[in-house]
């Protein structure tokens, strides 16, 4: 139900995060402090992914793509997946408190937002970007593991992890453009493409293309007028 890469996939923009704040603030305890960045990682990520297939295992058991997923067919119970839900939010919680009070303080807040994205799909199209604000957290959280306090200057690549996983995941959510229609869930292709009417789509690839190139000059621009100390 869970794979591992799903976690490894999030892992390294943790992992820079931390490494910047270690450069910042000295590497005192540097292998503990990563260790329990990556226990809090995968205990989130697992978490989350797993609350996500509960909240859609409906909607997953109706589409073509997702209906062999282990909670649709019956491999998995949902009281399984509640357990494994229970057990990841522990691990995470636990991990949290290891690294230092603000982590396990934020920690509520982080998971509430991991699983807030689950219910996104069925009421904006904005879902993209709930889904890139949750990957997006990961350097400054481990900023904040590692320092102790949040870094304005981290909020930078938080920005740009966010929208670089809302981009991809509004590529990944073509496959399911017939289904998201017929179903009714909102997702920017569902929003900006029909099959039977590409009048949109100057606006779906020029427009929103547009938009990203210019938020990548913007970023690279603030980082070398504003953050560079040589500029």
């Amino acid at each position: 139900m869970i794979k591992f890469e799903h976690s490894v996939f999030a892992l390294p923009f943790a992992l820079t995060g931390a490494l910047l704040a270690f450069r910042e603030n000295g590497y005192q305890h540097a292998a503990t402090k990563i260790l329990w960045i990556i226990v809090a990682m995968v205990g989130a990520r697992s978490a989350a992914m797993a609350f996500n297939r509960l909240v859609d295992a409906s909607i997953d058991a109706r589409n073509p793509r997702t209906k062999m997923r282990h909670l649709p067919t019956g491999l998995l119970s949902r009281s399984f997946a509640w357990g494994f839900v229970a057990v990841s939010a522990g691990v995470f919680f636990l991990a949290a408190g290891a690294l230092n009070r603000w982590c396990l303080r934020l920690a509520p807040v982080a998971l509430a937002i991991v699983f807030f994205y689950s219910f996104t799909k069925r009421f904006t199209s904005f879902s993209h970007l709930v889904l890139g604000f949750s990957l997006g957290m990961a350097p400054a959280a481990a900023w904040i593991a590692v320092a102790g306090s949040l870094d304005p200057r981290i909020l930078w690549l938080a920005a740009a992890v966010a929208f670089w996983t809302a981009g991809f995941d509004v590529i990944y959510s073509c496959q399911d453009y017939e289904f998201d229609t017929a179903e009714a869930l909102w997702s920017v292709p569902r929003r900006l493409v029909k099959a039977h009417d590409l009048s949109h789509i100057n606006a779906a690839f020029f427009t929103m293309n547009g938009y990203v190139s210019m938020l990548f000059f913007l970023f690279w621009a603030a980082d070398i007028f504003f953050l560079d100390p040589g500029a």
